[in-house]
């Protein structure tokens, strides 16, 4: 109430000074005319509660403003209308200044928004079209009599993920993602992710550790098998020498383990970060440092968990709750 009271004898000096003044005009005049003292007591009394009236009322209603004020900059979205209405010149041109800046801003978010939806148009596009072409070249290579170069092909297969990771980037990145929950038998999505990247584990003369999980999850089928195909191409990436696991560790949790070469301990906790590739990733010089990135972005708004555990030379364990938490609507 002080810094109210405060503001408002600030807003009005020069009324109140005014008015002191005023009253000592009264003194002077009353001190050379020397009317009776009741006269003067009375004259005095009337004009310091007419002066009180006036300024209670005005307090009020300064009171009234600001708080109206205070609850409008409590909002994040507001009209130039809901304002209080303008008392004065100054306040009509404060008014006009802020519509005015109002608009401006409206005109550029609205290009905003339209130069990001024509982008990711544009980009979505690309993409679609670039699988094509990628699509062709893998039935020529298939169509020759030793079933083509096995490592063109697989380099072939890379063009194509990272084509997949982008699309799944603007997607992700949109307003209109969408998102089908319901039960899912883990397997299906699992066994599906494996097929993908069976040519990879049989170039690379890695083991496959898998046994049936015999588990149904509340997910959306597609994102998961997304999540879990950038997990094992991780896996693959960085796995030299023995194999790669699969199983469920408890239930609602699935674990994707590799014999690979490790993560440093001081990358851990920013991996899932955009663009972060740490150590590995700058070595291999061809990270993107957004798999894991999309990974916890989707697990996120599935209301999924993933937590990472490595040791340097030995070895990766990525593990998956996939029902640790209530669903979130955003």
């Amino acid at each position: 109430m002080a810094r109210i009271l405060w503001g408002y004898v600030r807003r009005h000096r020069s009324g109140l000074l005014s008015a002191a003044l005023m009253v000592g005009i009264l003194f002077v005049v009353f001190y050379l005319y020397a009317p009776p003292w009741e006269a003067m007591l009375y004259g005095l009394l009337l004009c310091t509660a007419a002066l009180l009236m006036v300024h209670a009322v005005g307090l009020y209603r300064y009171r009234k403003r600001h708080r109206r004020l205070e609850a409008l900059c409590r909002r994040t979205e507001w009209e130039p209308g809901e304002l209080p209405e303008a008392e004065d010149l100054l306040e009509e041109d404060f008014a006009r200044l802020y519509e005015s800046l109002s608009d401006a801003y409206r005109k550029l978010e609205t290009d905003a928004r339209i130069s990001h939806t024509e982008a990711a148009d544009y980009y979505t596009m690309w993409v679609h079209q670039i699988k094509t072409p990628i699509a062709a070249m893998k039935l020529l290579l298939q169509s020759e009599a030793d079933g083509g170069n096995s490592a063109v092909q697989a380099e072939l297969f890379k063009i194509e993920q990272y084509a997949e990771m982008a699309l799944q980037y603007q997607r992700l990145e949109g307003d209109g993602t969408d998102y089908v929950l319901r039960r899912c038998p883990l397997d299906d999505i699992v066994c599906q992710a494996v097929r993908k990247y069976a040519r990879l584990f049989v170039l690379k003369r890695l083991q496959l550790h898998y046994d049936p999980l015999n588990v149904t999850v509340l997910t959306d089928e597609k994102w998961l098998g997304f999540v879990i195909e950038q997990l094992l191409s991780n896996a693959l990436k960085y796995t030299k020498s023995g194999g790669i696991s699969l199983y469920m560790r408890d239930p609602g949790h699935l674990v994707i383990e590799d014999t690979g070469i490790g993560i440093a301990p001081e990358d851990l906790p920013r991996l899932c970060e955009r663009g972060f590739t740490g150590i590995n990733g700058r070595l291999d010089k061809k990270a993107t440092g957004l798999g894991l990135y999309l990974c916890r972005r989707i697990l996120h708004k599935l209301s999924h968990t993933i937590t990472l555990e490595s040791t340097v030379g030995k070895g990766t364990r990525v593990i998956l709750g996939l029902e640790s938490a209530e669903l979130r609507v955003e």
